[in-house]
């Protein structure tokens, strides 16, 4: 019971999720690169859909940090590393900028390739695709160590 439960409730959050990133608008690339377009025509709204989401964050982390098991059982993985490393430095650049070409990030992409838009889902095939690039190079870079 307790799994159906966990599974009911990760797809609410999902579902509630995605209602929210077409709320705000963050599943309009348009919406997104005017938000970048700082010497033009600058739609600084997203600014307060970031700032609610570091607070909603913000919360589940307390609420997390203080719990030893997860809602519906199982144990709590929790990273510890906080260290800023290359590979952290490089990973942001890349994704920065893909956001600042597509307009998308992950999680809208999504939402909009559900929504039937293709220029999602060439931002998605292309993501796909640096992350197994990256995933077989990371891999032959340690083997080689």
């Amino acid at each position: 019971m307790k799994k159906h439960i966990g599974l009911f409730s990760q797809y609410f959050i999902g579902v509630l999720f995605g209602w929210g990133l077409i709320i705000s608008g963050m599943s309009n690339p348009q919406k997104i690169l005017a938000f970048l377009d700082l010497a033009g025509s600058w739609d600084p709204s997203l600014i307060f859909v970031m700032l609610g989401a570091v607070l909603v964050g913000l919360g589940g982390f307390y609420v997390v940090n203080k719990r030893t098991e997860a809602f519906f059982g199982g144990a709590m993985h929790i990273p510890k590393r906080r260290d800023i490393t290359k590979p952290l430095i490089i990973g942001s650049l890349i994704f920065g900028t893909g956001w600042g070409i597509a307009g998308f990030c992950p999680g809208p992409a999504i939402v909009a390739l559900g929504a039937g838009h293709l220029k999602a889902l060439v931002f998605l095939v292309a993501m796909l695709a640096g992350m197994e690039i990256c995933d077989r190079f990371f891999s032959a870079h340690k083997k080689s160590i």
